[in-house]
């Protein structure tokens, strides 16, 4: 009987989801800027023997059977096709079943393709977007959404229309044709995969011809970031031709207006849509999907230690060898966490923060992560470092050598313990995370005199985890960010060498943490301008210290996960 339920239940989702009715958004002889060149029908139907051009010239609306059970928002779907032609559409039907599914009337736009000729490339395109807000809008009573709840998913060349639509619905894109363009076609939330053409090297519906770099490169000011602009969920791969500084640069824009968003970058990736549950969690951090659920404290998620098989504390160096030594620091340590089942011979070393001015290898930016690695079967090693601030000297200066012997210590000691000397990753938040930034950009450069056999073996590392990590930016450097990371004045502090050793790095950050989650995206920035690829997730309405109570379903709940994920991706817990 159950599975007759569940089968039943699975046709009833499947079929639901695929049934549509068409709309025609404009009407007859009112759209704007006509070119017989141009159709709106979705590849598959150009490729029938039997398509008619002439008899699919007007954009339209495709509307999904509505949710069993609404939620009372409105989800429009958008293809890419570099304005040339609608082919995203296995993308399209799994975004309609995914949100349909979670409560959504979804809806998707087939606008007008071919590009236009003597407009610019997204015009018509953009006159579209803007009518079909405005026909959904108007649909709103009629199908059981509030007019008000209505988000996007877009790709590509629909993504550059989505942005177009998410910040600049103050600029008309066409001459109003009738009453209904007296409504708004502002919407409530965007989730933008890989958006095309947004940098001024491509903004004329090229690849990004200096791939988004250069001091003449900027966004393109066709983006209006008017009073309307709606929050923003941004997707996109470190090796897209179509150039992720669109991302970047467009949610730095945000950040300045005080617009919750989120940045999802992922390394060797190229241009796809990725990261949907990201989007996702956003949407249900920013309530869109429901209320959120009370949060849990992160400690009283990971309370066993049944994983780990074997413990072992260390000094990480000789008596009296201590470089630097101040009578008033802590004894720095590591402690070994071996699992009772090993399925990687890697190493990750955590530390916490605390501002340089006390750490613990038992606070919650500790235990829980290295409980979580060790149920997953690798081997960490938590760093305990001197603090509090040394006298004289720069804030981390014992704290980073603490760390450079630490990596030595366990590089010498991995192969006995049947681990890799040659996979050691370094993990820590707030001042931890620039402690981390310090270990992974500048192992080149030597922060202490050798004491002994140990310190002949290299501190380099072959990855490093930086949560929200602090003092990253000039105008922070001692404390929160003054302008919140978000003007070119805020450069990253001198002392990240970027050595040729540097390491790819997963950056996950609080959008509202006042030790600026622009920090994590110039050095991720950076560090792709010099070929190395790496991961970042910021997390909307978040501040610092963004996990230790967390909503389950949400990016702030769901963050170790990101950090296995990137793991797997790089190929570092194989």
């Amino acid at each position: 009987m159950k599975r007759v339920t569940f089968i039943s239940v699975l046709l009833f989702v499947v079929l639901s989801v695929a049934a549509q009715t068409r709309e025609n958004i404009w009407p007859r002889n009112k759209m704007p800027d006509v070119q017989e060149h141009q159709i709106a029908a979705k590849t598959s139907e150009t490729m029938k023997p039997d398509f008619k051009p002439e008899k699919n010239r007007q954009p339209y609306l495709e509307w999904y059977q509505a949710p069993a059970e609404s939620n009372g928002g409105c989800m429009i779907l958008i293809s890419g096709g570099s304005y040339k032609n609608w082919c995203d559409e296995s993308l399209v039907a799994g975004w309609a079943e995914t949100f349909t599914a979670l409560g959504f009337q979804c809806v998707a736009l087939v606008y007008r393709t071919p590009r236009p000729e003597g407009l610019p490339v997204y015009m018509s395109a953009w006159q579209d977007g803007q009518r079909a807000v405005r026909v959904v809008r108007s649909q709103a009573n009629k199908r059981g959404f509030d007019p008000e709840k209505i988000g996007i998913i877009a790709m590509s060349a629909g993504s550059h229309m989505g942005l177009l639509l998410a910040t600049s619905s103050l600029t008309p894109a066409y001459e109003a044709v009738d009453g209904l363009d007296l409504q708004s076609c502002h919407i409530n939330w965007a989730l933008l995969n890989a958006p095309a053409y947004g940098t001024t090297d491509a903004k004329y519906g090229t690849k990004a011809q200096r791939q988004g770099y250069g001091a003449d490169v900027t966004l393109d000011d066709i983006f209006q970031f008017d009073s309307l602009t709606c929050p923003i969920s941004f997707h996109h791969g470190s090796k897209d031709p179509y150039a992720p500084q669109t991302s970047t640069l467009a949610y730095r824009k945000l950040r300045q207006m005080g617009v919750p968003a989120e940045l999802h970058l992922y390394p060797d990736v190229g241009h796809k849509a990725c990261g949907l549950e990201r989007g996702i969690e956003f949407m249900r951090q920013l309530g869109y999907i429901g209320e959120l659920q009370p949060e849990e404290k992160l400690n009283d998620r990971y309370t066993s230690d049944d994983a780990r098989a074997y413990y072992e504390k260390q000094d990480i160096y000789p008596e009296g060898k201590t470089p630097d030594f101040q009578e008033k620091q802590c004894i720095p340590y590591i402690e070994w966490h071996i699992p009772k089942e090993l399925k990687t011979k890697a190493i990750q070393i955590i530390y916490s923060g605390g501002g340089y001015n006390n750490n613990s290898p038992k606070s919650f930016e500790v235990t829980p992560t290295r409980r979580y690695l060790n149920e997953k079967g690798m081997a960490v090693v938590t760093l305990k470092y001197r603090t509090p601030r040394p006298e004289g000297l720069a804030k981390h200066t014992t704290a980073w050598q603490d760390l450079q012997r630490a990596v030595r210590l366990v590089r010498s000691q991995a192969a006995e313990k049947g681990l890799d000397p040659d996979r050691i990753g370094i993990m820590g938040g707030s001042a931890g995370g620039h402690l981390t930034l310090m270990g992974v950009t500048s192992s080149l450069h030597q922060s202490y005199l050798p004491i002994d056999e140990i310190d002949k073996l290299p501190c380099n590392v072959q990855w490093g985890v930086g949560i929200y990590p602090a003092y990253v930016l000039t105008d922070g450097a001692d404390g929160h960010n003054k302008h919140g990371g978000n003007t070119d004045s805020d450069l990253l502090v001198p002392e990240f060498s970027f050595d040729l050793a540097t390491a790819p790095m997963i950056f996950i950050h609080g959008d509202s943490d006042p030790y600026a989650a622009m920090g994590s995206v110039k050095v991720w920035e950076k560090m792709l301008s010099m070929g190395i690829h790496s991961e970042l997730h910021t997390l909307a309405k978040r501040k610092h210290c963004f996990h230790r109570e967390a909503s389950p379903g949400t990016g702030s709940y769901n963050f170790m996960d990101r950090i296995w994920d990137f793991l797997t991706a790089k190929g570092f817990n194989r």
